[in-house]
C-alpha cells in the first residue's frame, strides 16, 4: 500500500512522510519546491528527515497542475498537506491561494475520486474561525467570517471536501491544524522570524501591543495526529461526524489545547537563545485574530489524540535545531 504526500518538502509533509516511512509505508512524495521561502530549506528536508530509501518516491511537480497528478505512480491514501501558506501573504498574493489551495486542492480530490482512495487526510487551519470570542474552538461552531484571503480557501476546500465525500462517497478528514512549530519549521513563522531577530539583538515587532494569544501545536504531536488520522477513515453509516457532515467526512482540530500569551513564547525564545528580547510594540495587523484555542476533545475520543509537548519544551528544542541549522 502506497501514501500520497503532498506537500512532502514543507514543514509538516517532510515529518508525517518520515513518520510513515518509519512505521515501514510506501510513500510518494509530490512537491514543486517554490519559492515562497528558500527552497534550500524544502531540499535540506527531504535530504536529512527522509533519507535514502526505496520505498518513497519524489515528485516534482504542481499539484494544481492535471496532467502532473494524472501521471503520478499508484496509491492508495492520500495526506494532502501542500498549499500556499501564509496569512500575511494572501493580502498581498490572492492568486497565489487561488492557485493552490482552490484549484490544487480540486485535483487532489479529483485524484482521489478517479482512483478510488480509501482516505483522503487533507489539511485545514484554525483560521476558518476568524477572529470569534467563542474560546474554545469547536468544529462544530460555525467557521463563515474569515478574516484573510488564506482562512477563505481554506474553508473552500472543506466545502469542496464535503461535497465530494457527499457525491462520491469517498472518506475524507479534514484537519484544522494550530500553530504548529518545531524543527525544520517555516522561516515565515513567528518562532523563526522571532528567533533569528534574538540572536541578532534586534526588536521583535509585536502586535496587538502584544495582547495575543495562540494555541502552539509541536509537530511531533500533529504528526501522531495525522498518522492516527489515516488510520481511521470516517465511517459512511448515515451519523452525525465531527464538523457536522451526515457523509463519511469529518473535521477534527488539532491543537494543544494550551494557549499561551505571545509575550510567553517571546520569554522562552529569550530564554534559550540567552538574551533579552527588544520588543516594538505595533497595532494589530490585518487578517490576524487575536486568540486561538482548540477544542480537541472530538479527536482525543475518536483518534486517540494527546498532544504531550508544552511550549516550554518545544521552543527550546527548535532553538537547538535552529542553532544547528544555520551554523551549518
Amino acid at each position: 500500500m502506497t501514501v500520497l504526500v503532498t506537500g512532502a518538502a514543507g514543514f509538516i509533509g517532510s515529518h508525517v512522510a518520515q513518520a510513515l516511512l518509519a512505521r515501514g509505508e510506501r510513500v510518494v512524495g509530490l512537491d514543486n519546491l517554490n519559492a515562497y521561502y528558500d527552497p534550500a530549506l524544502k531540499q535540506a528536508r527531504l535530504a536529512g528527515l527522509i533519507g535514502d530509501t526505496d520505498r518513497f518516491h519524489f515528485v516534482r511537480g504542481d499539484f494544481a497542475d492535471p496532467v502532473t497528478v494524472a501521471a503520478l505512480p499508484h496509491i492508495d491514501r492520500i495526506v494532502h498537506l501542500g498549499a500556499q501558506a501564509g496569512v500575511r501573504h494572501s493580502i498581498d498574493a490572492p492568486r497565489d491561494y487561488g492557485h493552490s489551495n482552490l484549484v490544487g486542492h480540486l485535483e487532489i480530490l479529483e485524484l482521489a475520486r478517479t482512483r478510488g482512495v480509501r482516505h483522503l487526510v487533507y489539511a485545514s487551519s484554525s483560521s476558518v474561525y476568524g477572529d470569534t470570542a467563542a474560546l474554545p474552538f469547536s468544529a462544530e461552531a460555525r467557521a463563515d467570517a474569515p478574516v484573510s484571503l488564506y482562512a477563505a480557501s481554506k474553508k473552500a476546500g472543506e466545502l469542496l471536501a464535503e461535497s465530494y465525500a457527499h457525491l462520491y462517497r469517498i472518506p475524507m478528514t479534514g484537519l484544522r491544524f494550530f500553530t504548529v512549530y518545531g524543527p525544520w519549521g517555516r522561516p515565515d513563522m513567528a518562532l523563526w522570524r522571532f528567533t533569528t531577530r534574538v540572536l541578532a539583538g534586534e526588536p521583535l515587532p509585536i502586535y496587538n501591543g502584544g495582547a495575543m494569544k495562540r494555541d502552539f501545536s509541536y509537530i511531533d504531536d500533529i504528526v501522531a495526529g495525522v498518522l492516527a488520522a489515516l488510520d481511521r477513515p470516517p465511517a459512511d453509516n448515515g451519523a452525525a461526524k465531527p464538523g457536522g457532515s451526515l457523509g463519511p467526512h469529518a473535521l477534527y482540530n488539532l491543537g494543544n489545547d494550551r494557549p499561551e500569551p505571545l509575550l510567553e513564547l517571546v520569554r522562552l525564545i529569550g530564554a534559550a537563545c540567552g538574551r533579552e528580547p527588544v520588543l516594538e510594540l505595533l497595532p494589530m495587523q490585518a487578517g490576524d485574530v487575536t486568540a486561538t484555542w482548540a477544542d480537541i476533545g472530538p479527536a482525543r475520543r475518536d483518534l486517540g489524540y494527546d498532544p504531550q509537548t508544552p511550549l516550554a519544551i518545544g521552543v527550546p528544542a527548535f532553538v537547538d535545531w535552529y542553532r544547528g541549522y544555520t551554523a551549518g
